[in-house]
């Protein structure tokens, strides 16, 4: 029986997950999972490289439980896939360490995405750390500890993908082994879910997101206050469909075709006012929430549930990063891991064979 190919992708926990984290990656995992082996990243380490303070690793644990609660409603299934805590992982920092040595400084400043990370988090060339200049590196050690095949990523985040390429390239060709599969980028149509504010993404921290698990009547507000045409002032007055805010969610979660177009065809002709379009779409959501919503109620009425479950996927992914570590000590002929060993065992040690 052939083996399926490895998939690794996650998310940093900064809290609970919105309707664009499901238009963008989360449906699409859900599939994925039936196809792919998949391993879920709980990437809290990545949110150090810009929030190092106390008062944001305190959070963490919170942020954490959300975030795999979130994932089991949506219907991940821990059954087929494993769901785990990256800094659990010691094996992540050793992985980490021995990529820095692989990979330039002007090759890592040369990715925008760093620059944007750095702008959004208010850095400059003086203040950015050292961690986030090297995000990239610790994201390979992510990618290759289980030994990746596939990586799901959007076309602008293929550049992090090629670094990883080019660290396990150049780890095979120095230890004349091949330890790691060269992971490709799975380029998807990934799409960018606007705020309801009309900002181009949505986010948590902008407040324009609505979460997956807001309840009926928050959704209700929110969309009564979304962002639609500002030119139409009357619902008499012709509006612009094409960029809409209210109508790009309608065609992403209002499954009735027909409504839609008549919605649309009406508002373009000014036949049809903002109150009832956004009453429609909070219909809609809602609608696709219910079971979302419901079946997070009923995994977060299980004490110890989500623990478990990342527990679990955290233990299974310890073996795999475990059998990898050993893999590229053993490529190395490094004499620590050997000497940590005997330490362990009681076994004798010589430096010399």
């Amino acid at each position: 029986m052939e083996q399926r190919k490895r998939i690794l992708t996650g998310d940093r926990p900064t809290g609970k997950l919105h309707l664009g984290h499901y238009v963008g990656s989360l449906k699409n995992r859900v599939a994925l999972q039936d196809a792919y082996e998949c391993y879920f990243i709980i990437a809290d380490l990545h949110t150090l490289t810009t929030r190092p303070e106390k008062e944001h690793v305190l959070e963490l644990g919170q942020n954490v439980y959300d975030v795999v609660l979130d994932y089991l409603a949506v219907g991940i299934d821990p059954e087929k896939s494993v769901i785990f805590l990256q800094s659990a992982l010691p094996e992540t920092f050793e992985l980490t360490l021995i990529f820095g040595d692989l990979v330039t400084l002007p090759r890592l400043t040369r990715l925008p995405s760093i620059k944007d990370m750095a702008r959004a988090a208010n850095m400059d060339d003086e203040t950015v750390p050292f961690g986030l200049v090297g995000y990239p590196v610790l994201q390979a050690a992510d990618i290759l500890l289980p030994r990746a095949h596939l990586v799901p990523v959007g076309k602008d985040n293929e550049a992090h993908v090629e670094i990883t390429r080019e660290i396990a390239r150049r780890f095979n060709r120095l230890y004349e082994a091949e330890v790691f599969p060269l992971p490709e980028a799975l380029i998807g149509d990934v799409p960018t879910l606007v705020g309801t504010d009309g900002q181009a993404k949505m986010s948590k921290s902008l407040g324009n997101a609505i979460m997956l698990s807001d309840d009926a009547k928050t959704v209700e507000e929110k969309v009564r206050t979304m962002y639609t045409d500002p030119n139409r002032i009357r619902a008499d007055i012709p509006g612009r469909v094409e960029g809409n805010p209210v109508f790009i969610y309608h065609d992403a979660f209002n499954p009735d075709v027909d409504e839609v177009n008549d919605l649309k065809e009406r508002y373009r002709q000014g036949k049809v006012g903002d109150v009832e379009v956004k009453r429609k779409l909070a219909r809609a959501i809602n609608a696709f929430l219910d079971p979302i919503r419901e079946r997070r109620a009923v995994y977060a009425r299980q004490p110890g549930m989500v623990e478990e479950v990342l527990v679990e996927g955290t233990r299974k992914m310890q073996a795999q990063a475990r059998q990898t570590m050993a893999m590229v000590y053993d490529a190395m002929g490094l004499t620590g891991p050997r000497l940590r060993a005997a330490l362990q065992t009681g076994a004798s040690f010589r430096l010399l064979a």
